[in-house]
């Protein structure tokens, strides 16, 4: 809590609780401020704040006189986390931040950091919520705005944490979520396009995946993928005093000698400052190989030491990807992941092919409101790498669910290899039924994720939720027949 004239230089002594930019959070003593979003002004809502017990208003226009403080700057968007810095008493100053970019391969990258410097002392904020050893929780965005940033890393000091690990988003340093702060580490994974909705070129969108390297401390480390495409690109913008590279190529700091992928463990060498360490991990694919590598160079780059950290590797699980269901008597497999853009959802069915298995069924949609232009991309990356597809929806928003299916399907010459099953529920229960032995069921796109946004409204939808009820609902019609 600070009082409205600790933040700004005004005669007000009005008790501020806390910063809201969605006037439907806002609770009594909150200040609300007014940010300009992609299809709202939040100025046409300082009303709606008000009657919820907005305490003060911040605004860049004339909103008229109003029965609360009107707090007047140049520009909301960019005041925003100057305020949210001097409320919660700069806690980013006060904690190591890592930045974790990428296309692919954040979640699973940003959970290894956290695995290996031990959540008692670092906080994850991310796709799968924000954490420590104190708490679980959910978040809205990948990388949250500035109102919510600010108090979740403040949760962290509070926790005792000594880093925060944080999955950053293009879209996030494109809106300016992250403008002003400092990272001490930066790690990325791999670019492909995406996003093309918000950033327009795939020039914006690599721009925006380079500013976290922008934003390195000058004595910080940045860690790079060697083997990608742009790894030249974004490292020539790195501000960091130390560049460290990963990769399958003896010239990397951390050298992928070898790895060997069985359907339930990855055995991988890794070669580090001339000496070859060698462990079992429960993560798969070869797409995992490389997150493990730029979580432990990570780790490295900040004084860590291989035989500290390379115990913590052994039991990582990254909720969410590659989550195989239990078997309860079926003689298939069923597996819910997160992969929802053409490089991962290739690299994800390619190493689902691997192993010992006849068909692979896929159950996927495309988001509403997002990157259409991916969409046909989609669609024929997975029927030129599954047995077959199921299409269905997947957060349509306001958009109609068999348009976004017909894009996704447009591109696909043989129509043997897929069907519209428009309800997702009843997509993963088709996909099921049809599920022969040896068969694996392939559920993408959504996770551990626990909705679906529908036209105006958000409903509860878990895909392994649903998926178990399916599954159990076969199992119980096979006894009964039998």
């Amino acid at each position: 809590m600070k009082k409205l004239n600790e933040l700004y230089d005004c005669d007000y002594d009005v008790k501020i609780m806390g910063i809201k930019i969605n006037s439907k959070e806002v609770k009594p003593g909150d200040i609300f401020v007014c940010t300009k979003g992609v299809t709202a002004d939040r100025h046409d809502f300082i009303d709606n704040a008000i009657e919820n017990g907005a305490a003060a208003i911040v605004v860049s226009r004339d909103v008229g006189e109003k029965n609360v403080p009107i707090i007047k700057v140049d520009d909301t968007n960019s005041e925003l986390p100057e305020l949210c810095r001097r409320f919660y008493d700069y806690p980013e100053k006060k904690l190591h931040m890592i930045s974790v970019g990428g296309t692919d391969g954040k979640t699973s990258t940003a959970t290894i950091i956290q695995a290996l410097l031990g959540s008692k002392n670092c906080g994850y904020i991310g796709t799968n919520g924000r954490s420590c050893s104190k708490f679980s929780r959910d978040t809205n965005n990948t990388t949250p705005d500035s109102d919510k940033l600010y108090m979740y890393l403040d949760e962290f000091v509070d926790a005792g944490c000594q880093y925060v690990v944080m999955e950053t988003s293009s879209e996030a340093f494109f809106r300016k979520r992250l403008d002003g702060i400092t990272y001490q580490t930066g790690v990325i994974t791999n670019i492909t396009s995406e996003h093309l909705n918000i950033h327009g070129t795939f020039e914006n969108y690599l721009d925006c995946k380079c500013q976290q390297f922008r934003q390195i401390a000058e004595d910080g480390s940045a860690i790079f993928n060697k083997d990608d495409q742009y790894y030249e690109k974004v490292r020539a913008n790195s501000n960091a005093k130390y560049n460290l590279t990963y990769g399958c190529s003896k010239d990397n700091d951390l050298y992928i000698k070898n790895y060997k992928i069985s359907p339930t463990k990855t055995n991988v060498t890794f070669v580090y400052q001339n000496k070859e360490y060698n462990f079992d991990s429960p993560l798969l694919g070869e797409f995992n190989v490389y997150n493990l590598a730029a979580g432990l160079l990570t780790v490295l780059s900040m004084g860590k030491t291989i035989e500290e950290v390379l115990p913590n590797l052994q039991d990582v699980n990254v909720s969410g990807r590659l989550d195989m269901l239990p078997n309860i008597g079926q003689n298939f497999y069923v597996m819910v992941d997160y992969a929802h853009t053409p490089n991962g959802i290739a690299n994800l069915l390619k190493f689902v092919h691997t192993l010992d298995i006849n068909r692979s069924i896929v159950v996927i949609g495309q988001a509403g409101e997002r990157d259409y232009l991916k969409r046909p991309i989609v669609g024929k990356t997975v029927c030129d790498n599954a047995s077959y597809a199921i299409f269905c929806y997947e957060d349509p928003r306001s958009e109609d669910p068999k348009d976004i299916i017909d894009m996704m399907v447009k591109d696909i010459s043989d129509k043997t290899k897929y069907e519209i099953v428009v309800d997702r529920s009843e997509a993963i229960k088709r996909a099921i039924d049809i599920a022969e032995e040896k068969d694996i069921v392939l559920i993408l796109g959504k996770g551990n994720e626990t909705y679906e946004k529908l036209k105006n409204e958000v409903i509860y939808f878990n895909d392994e939720e649903e998926a178990m009820k399916h599954l159990k609902s076969r199992m119980e019609r096979e006894k009964v027949s039998v």
